[in-house]
């Protein structure tokens, strides 16, 4: 059942798909192509370059760039150099960028022309040895490289840290998961391939963005590994998506469930059924509601297999099969290969079947732990078992549903949002605000948005817009506030900490 053979180094695998099927299309996107045997060219290319520019095994390499080809040519380069990839969003902000380069010790940045000038600004105030390389170098990003007396050799080591994901904590400041390649390809060689099937005959419409670890699983790593082939949408929109599912050529397609709710909504408005080609839809990153699973599949005639995920595990831990023995709102059976309880979160001891308990798991594609935070890693996993945080239940058959969390993270649309960071290093910045927090309201697009509560220094002359300008300037898009609510005061334990249900409890109904 488990795909062996998948689990291999990532140079390894891309020579492989370009001696067996060298002119087979690998990745597409709006501007460009690339055959598998291109693919292999490019990524030895930059990986050679990046290697003459002194990049050592396990130095870190920022990839600033938008969803696109180069995007997975800068990422699958950087492991073959034997460097560790470190997703960034195209959106963050100044500071959000800054964070991830000082916190990853980054020796090299790949980004774009147009935010080059942010780039190289952020760097001479950091007074960081960084590397800047651009998408529009006289090089180029992955052409051939010629080096004299300098011979390339592929990064073999598949055990080694390869992949730094930043999810964000309750603490409020982002950590930086630590993946390898076998914890990686260990989910596309126990899910993808043999649950969701994906294989070298399938066409994947990516509609996620790269730098989450779902994706850069299911739509990088899993692609090349299986020899499918892709295209990158460089951000979901409804209209562009129904454009290209009208050529009829796509045969799979991951998302969260925000995209299937949008993409649902609009094909019942026009009456199109645009799924006629695609043979399974999978979701994860967020819960997805039972009656959306069960409208989509009945509107479409498209199984939709739903499953949780999560950044430490290396994206799944639990998938529904195919197949009509699935439960309306589980998230599935353990992925094969992990061990997976329900315990209460006061005693440790597991809980009887049907009661909710904190998920915990263990497993091949278990995290190495988080970047320069041993005592959050120790925290995380005790005596080899991740806790999740989130509460789940099983039934009779072991199929497990989420329930809720136990950590304060706010879901929007399949984005993780810490309400301390927002809190902290945003809010409590603006002159008008003497106290503040941030929870998530329920939201029939998104799952949930964030909302702030603020208590004021001065409520004269308070403007809701400025507070939440204030906010969008050092934000990424989906973290800033959908509203903000003036308190009077926020509630606390005796110990500090903010009661977010009384207080969510408190506001009116939207």
């Amino acid at each position: 059942m488990i795909r062996f053979e998948l689990i291999a180094p990532v140079g390894e695998i891309l020579r492989r798909n370009a001696r067996l099927h060298p002119d087979k299309l690998a990745f597409e996107d709006k501007r460009r192509a690339v055959s598998y045997r291109d693919l292999d060219v490019e990524t030895q290319g930059l990986a050679t370059r990046l290697a003459t520019l002194g990049l050592k095994t396990g130095q870190a390499v920022v990839i600033f760039l938008p969803n696109s080809v180069n995007w997975v040519v800068a990422c699958l380069a950087v492991v073959r150099a034997g460097g560790i990839a470190v997703a960034v969003s195209i959106e963050s902000t100044e500071a959000e960028l800054s964070y991830r380069l000082t916190d990853a010790e980054c020796a090299v940045l790949i980004t774009t022309p147009e935010k080059r000038p942010m780039a190289e600004a952020l760097l001479q105030r950091l007074e960081q040895p960084t590397v800047l390389i651009t998408t529009d170098d006289e090089t180029g990003l992955g052409r051939p490289q010629q080096t004299a007396g300098f011979t390339f050799e592929d990064d073999q080591d598949i055990d080694r840290p390869a992949y730094i994901v930043y999810t964000s904590g309750t603490t409020g400041q982002p950590k930086g998961v630590l993946l390898s390649t076998r914890s990686m390809l260990w989910v596309t060689a126990a899910c993808w391939a043999p649950i969701a099937g994906l294989n070298e005959d399938d066409v994947v419409l990516n509609t996620l963005p790269l730098y989450h670890s779902y994706a850069l699983n299911i739509a990088v790593l899993s692609i090349i590994a299986t020899g499918a082939s892709e295209y990158i949408m460089e951000k979901f929109s409804t209209s562009q998506a129904t454009e290209l599912l009208r050529t009829k050529r796509f045969t799979f397609m991951p998302g969260v469930p925000t995209v299937f709710h949008y993409f649902l909504s609009a094909c019942q408005t026009s009456g199109e059924k645009l799924l006629s080609s695609v043979r399974l839809c999978v979701s994860a990153g967020a819960i997805m509601p039972g009656t959306l699973n069960s409208d989509f599949e009945a509107f479409f005639a498209v199984p939709l297999l739903d499953g949780y995920g999560i950044t430490e595990t290396s994206t799944m831990v639990t998938m529904n099969w195919p197949g009509k023995w699935r439960v309306p709102g589980s998230c599935g059976l353990p992925v094969p290969g992990l061990t997976v309880r329900l315990v209460d979160p006061k005693t440790g001891l597991d809980v009887p079947m049907g009661i909710e308990g904190e998920l915990i798991c263990r497993g091949p594609n278990l995290m190495q732990g988080y970047h320069n935070k041993p005592h959050e890693t120790q925290k995380a996993i005790v005596d080899g078992w991740y806790h999740t945080g989130d509460l789940a239940r099983s039934d009779q058959n072991g199929f497990l549903t989420i329930t809720g969390r136990l950590k304060e993270l706010i879901i929007r649309g399949g984005q993780n949002i810490a309400p301390a960071e927002v809190e902290e290093t945003i809010l409590l910045l603006h002159e008008t605000v003497m106290d503040c927090a941030v929870i998530g309201m329920p939201h029939t697009m998104l799952g949930e948005v964030p909302v702030a509560c603020v208590v004021l220094r001065d409520a004269q002359g308070f403007d809701e817009e400025v507070l939440i300008g204030h906010c969008r300037d050092r934000l990424s898009a989906y973290k800033v506030p959908d509203r903000v609510y003036v308190v009077e005061e926020i509630p606390r334990t005796g110990s500090g900490k903010i009661l977010r249900v009384k207080l969510r409890e408190s506001l009116p109904a939207a």
